[in-house]
């Protein structure tokens, strides 16, 4: 017997967070990750994905609150470590979600000392406060996301918590790309995507995804959700754009009367 399954168009939700470093280094507004934001839902990206720490070295609180007014039909994924406490003007993950009412929430077990997140919850582990975490998002009437490893598997156990989904960390995918040696890395997502869907559990990937890998990650995975996706495409956008800005400036120099 043949079943078909049904596969939508692969959302695209574009991170602003790497838009928020740029302006922490300088001090002041630009550039202005809201700013950075219509963009994107104007070039009709499905969604915004933020991740806000405690240290706030990037996207920041006020900047969160302040998306939901602009985003239209699109959704609002913030993402972060359910399990870091409120610090300075941080309110917490589940402060933040009661203030914006996302979407969808995904749950990352990142640290302080983490340059970016690099490993995923292990369904393997007591899963307690987990479950407790979702939960409450649930009942904020979010979407659960939950970060695994590409090849984790024992997915039920996270089902059992109250995910509807799990994100897929696909660094060491965009590694093996660059590698040329793509096939194990690539199989290890697959199995994982396999186990999520036989689950019910719907499928995100996120981490170093750019142009160079997307098409190879969505031909073995077509029934992938969504895709959050920002270093890469705003360094992407750094190199497109830049030859066009250089050449406005230019005009306006040359416009200049002598």
């Amino acid at each position: 017997m043949f079943f078909a399954w049904h596969v939508p168009v692969t959302q695209l939700s574009v991170n602003i967070n790497k838009v928020a470093v740029l302006r922490n280094s300088r001090g002041g507004t630009d550039p202005d990750p809201l700013e950075a934001a219509r963009c994107a839902l104007a070039a009709g990206c499905h969604g915004i994905t933020v991740h806000p720490r405690p240290d706030q070295r990037h996207i920041r609180p006020a900047d969160v609150v302040a998306i939901p007014a602009i985003l239209g039909q699109a959704e609002l994924n913030i993402e972060g470590n359910p399990f870091a406490p409120a610090r300075g003007s941080y309110p917490g993950l589940l402060e933040l979600v009661r203030a914006t009412h996302p979407a969808q929430v995904t749950l990352v077990p990142d640290s302080d000392a983490q340059l970016t997140s690099d490993h995923g919850f292990d369904p393997s582990a007591d899963l307690s406060a987990l479950r407790k975490r979702i939960g409450e998002f649930r009942r904020e009437g979010c979407r659960v996301s939950v970060f695994v490893d590409a090849g984790s598997r024992g997915l039920a156990r996270l089902a059992d918590c109250g995910a509807d989904r799990v994100e897929i960390y696909t660094g060491p995918f965009a590694a093996a790309v660059a590698r040329g040696d793509v096939d194990a890395a690539l199989a290890d997502c697959l199995a994982t995507a396999r186990e999520a869907r036989l689950l019910g559990l719907g499928v995100n990937a996120g981490h170093d995804l750019s142009q160079a890998n997307l098409a190879t990650l969505l031909a073995a995975i077509p029934w992938i959700d969504e895709v959050s996706i920002g270093h890469a495409l705003f360094a992407e956008a750094l190199y497109e754009g830049l030859a066009t800005t250089i050449s406005r400036y230019l005009a306006i120099l040359a416009d200049v009367p002598r």
